[in-house]
């Protein structure tokens, strides 16, 4: 067994979910500003990586939606899929479309770009999420 950090292991509690919440803040505050799916990706991989080495490569990946796989190829397919609204309305694939849904005292504004940058964002956590997690697994397997 894996001796690791206590510190670490008591810090990772706090910071995990700090960080997936920074992380799907800049997915959100992105699609109407540049980045956001990429840069909110790379700070839940982050996250992944630092619960990878306080808890061990197979609980980082188990705390990913679906898996790294599963995620990656769903996250993959909504993107692509973003672009598809546009052909029923004869413009050209990935041209965005926008709308708002109505709540009464405001509107919700949504878009396609959101629908993209979601799928770049799971893209983004599963590939390389999975990736540090597999380092970190290697690490593991070869300690005495």
């Amino acid at each position: 067994m894996t001796q690791r950090a206590v510190i670490l292991d008591v810090a990772v509690r706090i910071l995990y979910p700090l960080m997936l919440a920074a992380a799907f803040w800049l997915l959100l505050r992105g699609h109407n500003e540049p980045g956001g799916g990429f840069i909110g990706g790379m700070v839940a991989v982050a996250a992944t990586a630092m619960l990878a080495v306080a808890r061990g490569a197979d609980f980082a990946q188990s705390r990913m939606p679906l898996g790294p796989l599963r995620l990656a190829y769903a996250s993959l397919l909504l993107s692509f899929a973003s672009g598809l609204p546009a052909l029923g309305h004869n413009l050209p694939y990935m041209t965005h479309l926008w709308g708002s849904i109505p709540l009464g005292f405001t509107e919700f504004k949504v878009s396609t770009v959101m629908l993209f940058d979601l799928g770049v964002f799971g893209t983004v956590w599963a590939a390389l999420g999975g990736l540090c997690a597999q380092v970190v697994a290697i690490d593991e397997e070869a300690e005495p």
